[in-house]
């Protein structure tokens, strides 16, 4: 249907509800409403519940960019992950989230999927939005990201890592002493030709450092690393496949295998079953990730399970403490340890 000259066309942005037309729609002043959503702990639940009405009534949204010019500071936090569709992150992504998001800020989200180049990337293009604060993953970035981590004036927390004389705040765990726990497990359980699969993504470099855990352990009982290293184009499944169809054709075999992360084992699992092993008889299997399907599998899955939920909630709850917005009692706590738990199933 076309318009002819004589019919009014609707400019885009005419008739914009502000932030002044949701006060007067709530009976409120506007500095009542900015502070709903600005600092939303700061206003009266009656209050709140007017305001949150005639937001939904009047279908307001807030101009996010103006309201970080005006503070020269955005609401919102940079996170970048190595992998957003895996499941190992999931807990950590939910549990910041949401913590933020009681506060009035929001998370804003990317993947490196282990690559210095696209983790570079996403630190300057975040930098370049004035967010409140960034989070990066692990210890490991290029220089370049490592110049702009440092030269960044806002809080930078690193997660899923525990590097204490690092500069950025600290949250997470030592990939090393995951190694340990799995080697020490298997071997106080009488297994001896323990052998370590790496993963087949070649840029996570904390696995390694979990390899370098379970090597150290077994050299210090008197026993030879084992490492398989996948096919690097290897999807996860199967590379836990390639690795225990390759293991089980030495001679002699292992009796047990730690892998770098559930997805490799589970894939590694399947295979010896296939191939009519029985485990944990002919060969134990133990992860890392305690994803989901962990406790599904038949064996259910021995693994090590990363505090995941708490890395996330704690940092979002460390930061907001740096930005004052929660008070944090003195100066927000910067080196938080936490700690994996091995969880004992079936199939070691």
């Amino acid at each position: 249907m076309s318009h002819s000259k004589d019919t009014p066309r609707k400019r885009r942005g005419a008739g914009r509800v502000t932030l002044s037309t949701v006060a007067r729609q709530a009976g409120v002043s506007a500095i009542s409403v900015s502070r709903y959503f600005n600092q939303p702990e700061q206003v009266s639940p009656e209050l709140r519940e007017r305001i949150q009405a005639a937001v939904a009534e009047l279908g307001y949204v807030p101009n996010l960019v103006a309201g970080g010019l005006a503070s020269a500071r955005g609401r919102i936090v940079g996170m970048v992950i190595p992998n957003i569709s895996g499941p190992i992150f999931a807990a950590t992504i939910q549990g910041f989230s949401d913590t933020l998001a009681r506060h009035g800020y929001q998370l804003l989200l990317a993947s490196s999927y282990f690559s210095d180049e696209q983790e570079e990337s996403a630190v300057r293009a975040f930098l370049g939005w004035s967010p409140a604060a960034l989070v990066v993953t692990s210890h490991f970035h290029s220089a370049a990201t490592e110049k702009l981590l440092t030269g960044a004036d806002v809080p930078v927390v690193e997660i899923w890592d525990y590097r204490p004389e690092r500069e950025p705040l600290q949250v997470g765990f030592l990939h090393y002493e995951v190694g340990v726990t799995a080697a020490r497990y298997l071997l106080d359980k009488g297994y001896q030709r323990i052998a370590f699969v790496q993963n087949s993504a070649a840029g996570d470099l904390s696995a390694l450092e979990r390899r370098d855990g379970y090597a150290d352990t077994l050299r210090a009982a008197g026993r030879e690393p084992w490492v398989f290293v996948p096919s690097a184009d290897r999807a996860p499944f199967e590379a836990g496949k390639q690795a225990m169809e390759a293991l089980m054709k030495r001679d002699p075999r292992p009796d047990a295998i730690v892998f770098a992360n559930d997805n490799l084992a589970a894939g590694g699992l399947l295979a010896g079953q296939r191939a009519g092993l029985r485990i944990p008889e002919d060969c134990a299997v133990v992860g890392f990730g305690d994803y989901p399907f962990a406790e599904m599998l038949l064996p259910s899955l021995t693994t090590i399970k990363p505090p995941a939920l708490e890395i996330g909630e704690l940092a979002a709850r460390r930061i907001l403490e740096t930005l004052g917005v929660l008070p944090a009692g003195g100066e927000p706590q910067r080196l938080n340890l936490l700690d994996c738990r091995l969880i004992e199933r079936e199939s070691a």
